[in-house]
């Protein structure tokens, strides 16, 4: 997913600020669902489950500067029962400027608990897990 640095992404020196590194990986998570045929609304009004973080990891390796293009690539590296960890990186052109590792959590909404991932979910996942 391109990502284009804007004056409000950045601190005061011009640089991205950490936390939007984190911001773009959750943007890019939710294209990459919608991608894969998951609209986050759908899943919340149809289904009564969210995909939301539970942990997360990252390593800050190079700084995004104002007016960059950049691009987040995520991919899945493991699908549990009721999770799945993307791995998302955010470069610029071939640079790695930040990796993270996220644990994302299906629960269900009414319950407020941890919900498996349906079947129809699960089995896409799988094909894009090994992809």
């Amino acid at each position: 997913m391109p990502i284009r640095v804007y004056y409000e992404d950045t601190d005061a020196a011009g640089v991205v600020y950490y936390a939007n590194y984190l911001r773009f990986c959750e943007r890019a998570r939710t294209e990459w669902l919608r991608s894969a045929g998951f609209e986050q609304q759908r899943l919340l009004s149809e289904r009564r489950i969210a995909f939301v973080v539970r942990s997360v990891g990252g390593d800050y390796l190079s700084p995004g500067l104002l007016d960059d293009a950049l691009h987040v690539a995520s991919t899945i590296e493991s699908l549990g029962g009721a999770s799945l960890v993307f791995v998302q990186n955010v470069m610029r052109g071939p640079e790695l400027l930040f990796r993270g590792r996220f644990v994302i959590a299906c629960v269900n909404l009414d319950k407020k608990r941890p919900t498996p991932i349906p079947a129809d979910m699960r089995a896409k996942l799988e094909e894009l897990v090994q992809a």
